[in-house]
């Protein structure tokens, strides 16, 4: 991966936070020190904190998951600007990644569609994510493409019951699971995945405590037995979407006409 160039300034990457407990975990370092080498600026919607412009974040945007539909405008009050900032961002070049929830609003603010309460139920614990051929060779998912063992799948932990079910106009295909077929796609400059490649075992088990309808047992139990492979593949994300900012970032500017 490409190294910042000595006496470069680091890159910015804006991160919109919609629930209090749905953070950055483990991708703020692997994001934010060696050899991520990016500094990370936290808008915690949640609290009120002012959803910026497109032309405001920065050099990258990642949009975190959160204990919400990307419908639920009524009690987050804040989606509206969040889905257009996706919608700017992704048309705009703005490397972009967007993370569960934040792949679904970016799937609905680009004209895709997500149901809530999808019938398949609720995917929890580790998911399967298999691959498509649309992937290798991808500046972003590439890489952890590459990871996968004979059938195209690696493990990452998943934990959401709405799903995007139609991609936007445009969009790649470049994963699925055995419950739910968009487990990435990439619109634009922007990447969705629905999995949740940032979160540690002790922030699953929190969100497993906070549903009825999942064993927290069996979820943790999945995760310790493919602990190694659920780090390599996740740090394997941010570090190449770090790189693709960087990348992004040291491009030369056009000149005008």
């Amino acid at each position: 991966m490409t190294s910042p160039s000595i006496g470069a300034p680091r890159p910015v990457v804006t991160v919109i936070q919609s629930s209090p407990d749905v953070h950055l975990d483990r991708f703020a370092d692997w994001l934010g020190g060696e050899p991520g080498d990016v500094d990370l600026r936290i808008v915690a919607a949640f609290a009120g904190e002012t959803i910026p412009l497109s032309d405001e974040v920065g050099d990258g945007l990642v949009v975190l998951g959160g204990h919400l539909s990307a419908h639920s405008d009524s009690v987050a009050p804040w989606l509206p600007e969040l889905r257009a900032l996706l919608a700017d961002a992704s048309t705009r070049g703005v490397p972009t990644l967007g993370i569960c929830l934040g792949a679904q609003l970016l799937a609905v603010a680009r004209g895709g569609r997500v149901q809530v309460a999808a019938p398949p139920g609720r995917e929890a614990g580790l998911a399967d994510v298999r691959w498509r051929p649309e992937a290798a060779g991808d500046a972003v998912v590439g890489p952890v493409a590459a990871l996968a063992d004979d059938r195209y799948r690696t493990p990452q932990p998943s934990m959401h019951a709405d799903a995007v079910v139609d991609l936007p106009r445009g969009a790649v295909w470049l994963a699925s699971s055995p419950m739910y077929p968009y487990q990435a796609f990439r619109v634009g400059s922007a990447w969705g995945v629905q999995f949740h490649p940032e979160a540690s075992a002790e922030t699953l088990r929190a969100w497993a405590d906070a549903y009825d309808d999942v064993d927290t047992a069996a979820v943790l139990a999945a995760y310790a037995a493919r602990a190694d492979e659920v780090t390599t593949v996740g740090r394997a994300l941010a570090e190449s979407f770090a790189a693709h900012v960087r990348a992004v970032a040291q491009e030369p500017e056009s000149l005008p006409v």
